[in-house]
């Protein structure tokens, strides 16, 4: 399932990495812990979370995540966008919650690794 696919699925809003909406993703992480996300979640994951500031991005670049879902009505702050637009990081962004979001995930077929 491509990040383009995903979004239209639940219905999120692009905010950044529109030219990266095409890659595919190969399972799903969720946390607010960084420093879990960079020891758990896999390369080409797509990345749960309520976090909105630049580490984010980061941590993203660190681990070779395809994409973030910043859940719970969460804006990213200015300097995460500035930095996620710079490595074409995707970042979408859902009023509904991190539970919610896992939850339709795993009903497309996104699982955890």
């Amino acid at each position: 399932m491509t990040v383009q696919e995903i979004a239209d699925a639940l219905s999120l809003t692009v905010v950044s990495g529109q030219s990266n909406l095409n890659k595919k993703i190969s399972g799903g992480y969720t946390s607010d812990l960084l420093s879990n996300v960079m020891g758990q979640a896999q390369a080409g994951n797509v990345w749960v979370t309520m976090q909105g500031h630049q580490n984010i991005v980061a941590v993203a670049l660190l681990v070779g995540l395809t994409a973030i879902i910043v859940a719970g009505g969460v804006e990213p702050d200015e300097d995460a966008l500035r930095k996620a637009s710079t490595e074409e990081i995707v970042i979408l962004t859902t009023p509904l919650t991190a539970y919610e979001v896992v939850g339709r995930l795993y009903q497309l077929g996104i699982k955890g690794e």
